[in-house]
């Protein structure tokens, strides 16, 4: 890090790198997190930590890349192999933006879930309604169409959602070796390899790399390792709270039993502060899928931010998002061809970023991997594309 990078630039950094933090940190991982906590306490924490440095790695490296180009992680592909690779960047583009509208509806319905919660006696405020209400605010701030303005206000919510759980966090009380052991000591209770995946694939998605790479060109390189390194750590250590948060909780799991758990063992503050982390995990993914969905259309097509193009594709991310969440319904069919096409993606986009960043046509010396980080990456990379496989089967066998 450079030591010339001033505290106000410092934290303006981690605010503006939050907006990576609020993508990961949606419904699926507030769920995700809670069920492991519920089912194996404290002891998939170590999941937690391997997919944060992981996410730290990939999310450096991509960055890194665009700062020292001058282009994002698609055009560099672009530039990289031409024309022949056309058919390529169109299919990786369809594929995050199935992604982001299949698991769009899944962030709307977070978002109302955790209002319902917090609104329970105003009967005036039905899902439908809420539904509107936070489709609405989000075409609002998307529309301005500012990422920087998006990605402070995101990074203030998740600070806020971070407080609430850590705050619910602090009730379970582990003890401290127990607690040291579980963060970095892998183990595998029995039934606990599919939470395992989902606790690794819900922080480290390849969406993200494209929306790193499209926002942080302006950057320079000491202020955005400060940044992404801080913000994807805070983001790791809210979902290390929500796990800690679900292991006070037992029985049939849904988020209605979870708030009402917390809301008995530590008062009803607990509840309320779980619904309002819900609601803003559920809301912050809701402007982040539309919004990587449109930046992965300009990186990999070449479509300008604030054309008709652009606009038009997180429009029909959050209607797709909006019409199922209006009719209270998930979109199986969809989600399940998402995560075989998601499952496929990450290893590809990873492999595509390790060549990046050992190239050296494109990279001055100072900015191409050292030997550590090739290890750091490839390690990476091997394990998503362990996750890869392994969620494509799952949705073949699905």
């Amino acid at each position: 890090m450079a030591k010339s990078i001033s505290i106000r630039s410092g934290l303006s950094s981690v605010l503006f790198w939050s907006v990576i933090s609020a993508a990961f940190i949606g419904p699926g991982t507030v769920t995700t997190c809670a069920m492991a906590g519920s089912r194996f306490g404290p002891a998939l924490l170590w999941a937690l930590t391997f997919s944060t440095l992981g996410t730290i790695v990939l999310q450096e490296a991509a960055a890194r890349v665009t700062i020292a180009s001058g282009l994002s992680l698609g055009e560099l592909l672009t530039k990289s192999y031409g024309s022949r690779i056309r058919w390529v960047m169109t299919t990786l583009f369809i594929a995050v933006a199935l992604g982001c509208a299949a698991y769009q509806a899944g962030n709307i319905l977070g978002a109302v879930s955790g209002l319902s919660l917090l609104t329970a006696d105003f009967a005036f405020l039905s899902p439908q309604v809420l539904t509107l209400l936070v489709g609405t605010a989000c075409v609002l701030l998307l529309w301005q169409g500012s990422t920087r303005l998006i990605a402070n206000f995101m990074g203030l919510i998740v600070f806020l959602m971070g407080i609430a759980f850590a705050y619910v966090a602090a009730g379970t009380s582990p003890a401290a070796t127990h607690l040291l052991t579980a963060l970095v000591v892998p183990t595998l209770p029995t039934d606990s390899l599919v939470l395992v995946i989902g606790l690794i694939g819900t922080t480290i998605v390849p969406y993200n790399l494209f929306l790193g790479s499209g926002i942080g060109q302006t950057q320079s390189l000491s202020e955005m390792r400060w940044g992404i390194v801080l913000a994807v750590l805070i983001g790791g250590l809210i979902s290390m709270a929500i796990l800690l948060s679900g292991t006070l909780v037992t029985g049939e799991f849904s988020f209605v039993m979870v708030a009402d758990t917390l809301a008995a063992r530590l008062g009803n503050w607990a509840g309320a502060l779980f619904g309002f982390g819900l609601f803003a995990a559920g809301f912050t993914s809701a402007l982040t899928a539309p919004l990587a969905a449109a930046i992965t259309a300009k990186s990999l097509l070449g479509w300008q931010e604030n054309s008709g193009a652009y606009r038009a594709v997180w429009l029909v991310v959050m209607a797709v998002g909006l019409t199922f969440g209006l009719l209270g319904v998930k979109p199986v069919p969809i989600i399940i061809l998402a995560q075989a096409a998601n499952g496929l993606l990450l290893p590809i986009v990873t492999i595509f970023l390790l060549i990046a960043v050992n190239n050296k046509t494109l990279l001055p010396a100072p900015y191409r991997n050292r030997l550590w980080q090739n290890i750091a990456l490839l390690l990476v990379v091997g394990v998503t594309a362990f996750l890869g496989l392994r969620n494509l089967w799952l949705a073949l066998s699905a």
